[in-house]
């Protein structure tokens, strides 16, 4: 009768030990890819974020609220955990006027704060739509994944009375996923009679979609019918649109050459 062999890692799970044995060591699991910022603009847009981080794959930007107010600080998903020492070079460098400071943060922090988010929307009544997440990059050897959050979508001050503005025949979308495309922008327009011409998406200076479009439609008044398409859906994204004029049009697409 043979001897048994010893207990011991080669002969089954190592005690104590969460992570999986590897003969050359202990592997643990990846890191999730997550940095907290601290001291952003309050008018502050994930356009900002994605520019801010530009060159890195933003999967998600989760905008920290209190009393329905923003707080100036934001959780930011990358989409392979190398890249948050990228990100934290970007501590205390400048988003407009103000700099900004990036810390390392956990799944543990950022689900916290999702949990609050929609706290908050349910307490305050704003409207939450799917989060797609960001843009950049392909998924393929992500540790993050898609962002599990409900992304809240809410209104700023300078929303307030647009429904009043002046109609010019040029309407701007925010909240765009970024993998959207004309003919999304078609379909979810399809009761209105615009081309693929008139519609533009917009790009940073780096090429990538900034979540914004603009569309021509062919007068004044249809542009208005339109607003009725309003925080309504495109995929898992609720859309909010503007007013908007051949000037911001032109400077928007101007950004992107």
């Amino acid at each position: 009768m043979s001897a048994q062999g010893p207990p011991g890692p080669f002969y089954g799970p190592h005690p104590g030990s969460a992570f999986m044995y590897n003969p050359y060591g202990f592997v643990p699991p990846p890191v999730f890819p997550v940095v907290k910022l601290r001291g952003l603009p309050f008018d502050c847009a994930e356009r900002d974020v994605l520019e801010f981080f530009h060159g890195l794959d933003v999967v998600d930007v989760l905008f920290v609220h209190k009393n329905n107010k923003v707080t100036g600080e934001a959780f930011c998903v990358l989409g392979y955990p190398l890249q948050v020492d990228f990100a934290l070079g970007k501590n205390r460098q400048n988003m407009g006027r103000r700099y900004v400071e990036v810390f390392r943060s956990t799944k543990q922090e950022y689900y916290k704060a999702i949990a609050n988010e929609v706290a908050e929307s349910r307490v305050h009544g704003t409207v939450t739509g799917g989060g797609d997440g960001g843009g950049g990059g392909g998924s393929g050897g992500r540790s993050g994944g898609r962002s599990p959050r409900r992304q809240m979508q809410r209104v700023r001050p300078s929303d307030d009375g647009k429904e009043n503005a002046e109609h010019t025949g040029v309407m701007r979308l925010r909240g765009l996923p970024f993998s959207a495309g004309k003919e999304d922008i078609l379909d979810f327009f399809r009761d209105f009679d615009i081309s693929e011409d008139s519609v533009h998406v917009t790009v940073n200076g780096e090429g990538r979609p900034t979540g914004d479009a603009f569309v021509e439609f062919r007068s004044a008044e249809e542009s208005r019918a339109a607003m009725v398409k309003d925080r309504k859906t495109l995929g898992s994204r609720y859309i909010e649109l503007f007013p908007s004029s051949v000037e911001e049009l032109e400077e928007a697409l101007s950004r992107g050459r």
